[in-house]
């Protein structure tokens, strides 16, 4: 009986580990290989490939947090119709994720955000995602 109740938990604990976690996914772009998500060259290839898929095909889940000279973001590996890259989100403002500022993202890393939403805003110098807001995250 013990040995059962053993084996249940690890069971348990197993499938919990598994599914909070996100699905792998492997990068066959070289532009998202050998850049930094933070230059130029990686964001535009990346706003390049948004503009090709499906918006509903696509999941984020939350990598990091980041504050560097004053400025606040987000980091996320954003996966989904082939495309899988990490997206570097400014946080202009914080609405609906007031608890992970706090946190600096600590808890809530590896949780999948629904419907995440967020302004591109492009020159010649930069190019940036901004943040907008999103439905629901997922933990």
């Amino acid at each position: 009986m013990k040995s059962i109740l053993v084996y249940t938990l690890i069971f348990l604990l197993t499938t919990c580990v598994v599914s909070c976690d996100r699905p792998r996914c492997n990068n066959e772009n070289p532009i998202f290989e050998n850049n930094s998500p933070n230059s130029k060259k990686y964001k535009d290839e990346l706003v390049r490939q948004l503009d090709k898929i499906d918006q509903e095909e696509l999941t984020y889940w939350l990598q990091k947090y980041e504050k560097q000279n004053g400025n606040e973001s987000l980091y996320f590996h954003i996966q989904g119709g082939g495309l899988c890259a990490i997206l570097h989100l400014s946080m202009n403002h914080w609405d609906k994720m007031e608890n992970i500022r706090k946190k600096k993202g600590v808890g809530r890393r590896g949780a999948e955000f629904t419907n995440l939403k967020f302004d591109i805003v492009q020159d010649s110098l930069s190019t940036k995602f901004i943040y907008s807001t999103f439905d629901r995250l997922i933990d």
